[in-house]
């Protein structure tokens, strides 16, 4: 990990292009989330994406603020009291927070790999996680949620719809229109065009 040298070819062209993605005014508003949502003891980082990485790594902010979203009864993450030094532990307390955040209701498709924090592999998936999980914060509105609910978007939900037992027997006897309809236009009336073809033997 540490000694990871320089990507050349192709390996420099697809991590360049991951690496763009990053949205450095998405950091401000995701930074600004994380200090109301956990209080002003988890600090500030540095601007850009090397600050924001370390900021992260060490997985107790990421686990701080999945715990914010629970009451005090139940959080998902235990915290260390001191902030783990040791890489795999560090590795461990990003991946509780991945697992808290999936139970939360944030999708696979949605969450980043330890990797991507870790080596700062992809940033922006990161991000992307984040994002998530303050939408289905928005979303929930269970009074857990600490901020502006303007800076994510609310997440589409279920409308369940009940239906009689007669409503059900009506809908029986309409034809979709995926069926075509058996109104309008028809052949009737219709005669050949031209005159019949004509056999002769």
């Amino acid at each position: 990990m540490a000694n990871k040298g320089p990507s050349y070819g192709m390996s420099r062209e697809v991590q360049s292009k991951i690496e763009k993605k990053y949205d450095e005014e998405l950091e401000e508003r995701l930074v600004e989330w994380i200090i109301v949502q956990c209080g002003p003891d988890v600090g500030r980082p540095d601007r850009g994406r090397l600050g924001f990485q370390v900021w992260l790594k060490n997985g107790v902010i990421l686990s701080k603020l999945v715990n914010s979203l629970y009451p005090d009864g139940s959080k998902p993450v235990k915290v260390p009291e001191n902030p783990p030094s040791m890489v795999f532990k560090q590795m461990e307390q990003v991946a509780q927070f991945l697992k808290a955040a999936e139970d939360y209701g944030v999708t696979k498709t949605d969450m980043f790999q330890t990797v991507d924090l870790f080596e700062g592999k992809d940033l922006a998936a990161v991000q992307r996680t984040l994002m998530a999980l303050g939408s289905l914060a928005v979303t929930k509105n269970d009074g857990y949620y600490r901020g502006d609910p303007n800076w994510f978007m609310k997440k589409a939900q279920e409308h369940k719809r009940e239906f009689t037992e007669s409503q059900l027997q009506e809908g029986k006897h309409v034809i979709g229109l995926q069926m075509g309809s058996n109104r309008g236009a028809s052949q009737a009336g219709m005669t050949g065009y031209g005159r019949p073809r004509q056999i002769i033997s």
